[in-house]
């Protein structure tokens, strides 16, 4: 593996996080060596595409095969108003160079499907989804357990937020299989019973305090800092302005 050594102009970039004993310049290269794949780029998306550029991810992948509308943009702030029209992967793409020209980026213009996500996944080291849907979330999910990638995972809606990560790859501090999404939740609601945020709404400040939430776990995962949310879903309740944790296991 190469060292990712930090030029002069990086080291001055990232003296916030290299000063933090937690993550030094070892921690930094790690950023600098990580491939990221995040699937979407709306409102989860976003955020955790400008941070994880701002951190120093030498690699994104961005999937999505929608193009930016006017009624994104109060929530997608990676997206502006001169955006309009484009592919979300092309408008990603220019907004991280505008952040961070050291990371290189990798538009997937495609939908996610069961035939072409476990060979896209297994090209990355860590997986984000921001997908509105169950039925890509558990795409996702399960090409994440086959190619034993880390999956940090999210969901929204109105006014609340959840947050896991899932490695269920790997066996917890007891010896026992880490859960998967499908022992979070075994099978899909009853299409109609979930509704869209395009039914429902969705506060355009929630989706950046849980995709925030996503980039710094995944930020965690690359770095090997702290205790990764595997086996807990935190939920958020902006309207309380309340953080609770749930625990599962394998079921």
């Amino acid at each position: 593996m190469t060292t990712a050594a930090l030029t002069a102009d990086e080291i001055e970039r990232y003296a916030r996080h290299i000063v933090l004993p937690e993550i030094g310049g070892a921690g930094q290269q790690r950023l600098k060596r990580a491939r990221v794949l995040v699937i979407g780029a709306g409102g989860l998306g976003a955020p955790v595409l400008e941070y994880l550029a701002a951190a120093g991810v030498g690699t994104l992948g961005v999937v999505d095969d929608d193009t930016v509308s006017l009624s994104n943009l109060q929530r997608q702030v990676i997206h502006s108003t001169d955006t309009v029209g484009m592919l979300k992967t092309h408008s990603a793409k220019a907004t991280i160079a505008r952040i961070n020209p050291n990371t290189t980026v990798e538009a997937h213009t495609i939908r996610l499907t069961p035939d072409n996500a476990a060979a896209l996944v297994a090209r990355y080291d860590v997986v984000v989804d921001g997908s509105d849907n169950f039925e890509t979330r558990y795409t996702v999910a399960d090409a994440c357990a086959s190619e034993g990638k880390p999956l940090v995972h999210a969901a929204v809606g109105r006014f609340d937020g959840s947050v896991t990560v899932l490695k269920p790859f790997e066996d917890d501090k007891d010896g026992k299989p880490n859960p998967s999404y499908r022992d979070l939740f075994p099978e899909a609601p009853p299409p109609g019973l979930v509704p869209s945020c395009a039914e429902a709404g969705v506060l355009g400040a929630l989706t950046g305090v849980v995709g925030t939430l996503q980039a710094m776990e995944a930020i965690k995962l690359i770095t090997g800092i702290g205790e990764p949310l595997v086996g807990r879903l935190l939920l958020y309740d902006a309207l309380a302005a309340r953080f609770d944790t749930i625990r599962y296991k394998r079921a």
